[in-house]
């Protein structure tokens, strides 16, 4: 098993988020070709429960990852660019 060091709790979170992604992507990839699976269909669904919570609880804290979480209804403002950019840090 690798054993992974992380700087602080956002690279860690951020690194979660990745991790959980990945798996939602491949597991909906295997379900295109064997929609049938029952079990495959159960851990897509745990893995995307699990991957919306640490996206919502990453946004929540360090702000947006995609548009989608850009939500102006709590605050009022618009916070999408108020963060680095990747190509200054921002996903360091």
């Amino acid at each position: 098993m690798m054993n992974t060091h992380f700087d602080n709790e956002k690279e860690k979170m951020l690194h979660d988020v990745n991790v959980l992604s990945f798996v939602v992507t491949e597991m909906s990839l295997y379900l295109d070709t064997h929609p049938d699976d029952r079990n495959a269909m159960e851990y897509f669904n745990h893995y995307n429960r699990m991957s919306n919570q640490a996206k919502k609880e990453y946004c929540a804290k360090y702000g947006p990852l995609t548009l989608s979480c850009a939500d102006t209804s709590e605050c009022g403002d618009w916070k999408w660019a108020l963060g680095p950019m990747p190509w200054e840090g921002g996903c360091n």
